[in-house]
């Protein structure tokens, strides 16, 4: 996974444009998460994962398959930065009829990344 594309307003955008793959959404997420993949032992290694997603996943999910993991992922982003998407990058949603479960999904995978973002870029100041 170390591929993937820097997390940045631009990856953000590429999600919610759908000009990024279903796979690497999957893999931001994962990867920000603490899921890493030993290829030696071609199992997961959740050292670095929160207790609270290690307990329900222990394997990484598929959030733009699995609801309950996408709720989990939007109960994780803290209140203050639930509206992040529209607030910092001026999302407008998407257009009724335009868009179903797996939009919204990515639109979700999108907002915890951006808050995911802005979390460690408050840690640097």
């Amino acid at each position: 996974m170390s591929n993937l594309p820097p997390l940045n307003t631009e990856t953000i955008w590429a999600i919610l444009d759908d000009k990024l793959d279903d796979a690497t959404v999957n893999q931001l997420l994962w990867h920000y998460l603490g899921y890493r993949y030993d290829s030696l032992t071609a199992q997961w290694d959740t050292s670095l994962v929160a207790p609270e997603w290690q307990d329900e996943y222990p394997q990484p999910p598929d959030f733009l398959e699995s609801r309950p993991a996408t709720v989990k992922l939007t109960r994780s982003i803290p209140a203050e930065n639930k509206q992040m998407l529209k607030e910092k990058l001026g999302f407008k949603g998407y257009k009724i009829g335009e868009f179903g479960p797996r939009q919204t999904r990515r639109a979700t995978a999108a907002n915890w990344l951006l808050s995911y973002l802005q979390q460690a870029n408050n840690k640097k100041e």
